[in-house]
């Protein structure tokens, strides 16, 4: 039986990666060399990035014996990896990078919700199944694309396609101490977000005493470090609570420098 919880990420998936591709198709050649806030990268590079990755899990999806050998690479140059990937394709004409992020994308989309129920797809942190998977590429893929809007002065609006983005940064808030080399809180935490509608998103009890409450947006962009704690609308009850907006990442792998 096929994975039917990535049917509907898979769906949001395709239409924020639908919704990137038409802000980047129109852009002159040249203009896929401006730079975007990440420290070193063009919109070429945002591209490429999507693009490997795109790629990479598609292996990870069809080919474990290939993925196997892609992590063993990476293990060769665990930091650098990644990056390497992304300036190597980033030389790519923008047209040609274009069309084979759409391959490598609608091939991925196809791909993820034949995986069957309940099981584990190979990936660079612990094994995930297709809708973890299918929500990972999600977020890096509004993640990047809000690098690209924010260098092109594009107004990308807020939509119900961040609940995933937003589940996966409050399930992810262990995580990001451990990556900060920090021992996660005992304390539950409530956090309750105001969805683009207004509508309210929470996890957690009400009663908890570490709490987050704002704009889901925000939240989004405060787990993808693209905006740093103090210019968003969150608000952090409890000294735990307090600190995790400050290490709060989404992403596996170092947290990076943020913005």
């Amino acid at each position: 039986m096929a994975d039917t919880a990535a049917v509907a990420v898979v769906a949001d998936l395709r239409a924020e990666s639908d919704e990137l591709d038409a802000l980047v198709a129109p852009l002159p050649p040249d203009r896929w060399a401006d730079a975007t806030p990440a420290p070193g990268w063009s919109i070429a590079h945002q591209i490429a990035h999507l693009c490997w990755t795109d790629r990479v899990s598609l292996i990870a999806v069809t080919d474990p014996d290939g993925f196997a050998a892609i992590v063993a690479e990476a293990m060769l140059d665990p930091l650098g990896f990644v990056d390497a990937a992304a300036e190597e394709l980033a030389e790519t004409p923008p047209a040609e990078l274009l069309a084979a992020w759409r391959d490598a994308r609608h091939r991925l989309h196809a791909a993820l919700p034949a995986v069957p129920d309940g099981q584990k797809i190979p990936w660079f942190g612990p094994p995930m199944r297709a809708a973890s998977m299918a929500t990972a590429r999600l977020m890096e893929t509004w993640a990047h694309g809000l690098d690209i809007a924010d260098a092109l002065g594009a107004d990308r609006p807020a939509t119900v396609r961040l609940r995933s983005i937003a589940h996966l940064g409050v399930r992810t808030r262990d995580y990001a101490y451990v990556m900060n080399g920090l021992t996660p809180p005992t304390e539950p935490f409530y956090v309750a977000l105001s969805g683009p509608g207004g509508e309210p998103w929470t996890w957690g009890d009400p009663d908890a005493p570490q709490r987050v409450t704002g704009s889901a947006a925000d939240f989004c962009a405060l787990v993808t470090r693209r905006r740093a704690p103090a210019e968003l609308d969150l608000v952090a009850v409890g000294p735990d609570a307090q600190h995790w907006l400050t290490i709060a990442q989404a992403f596996a792998g170092p947290p990076g420098e943020g913005r």
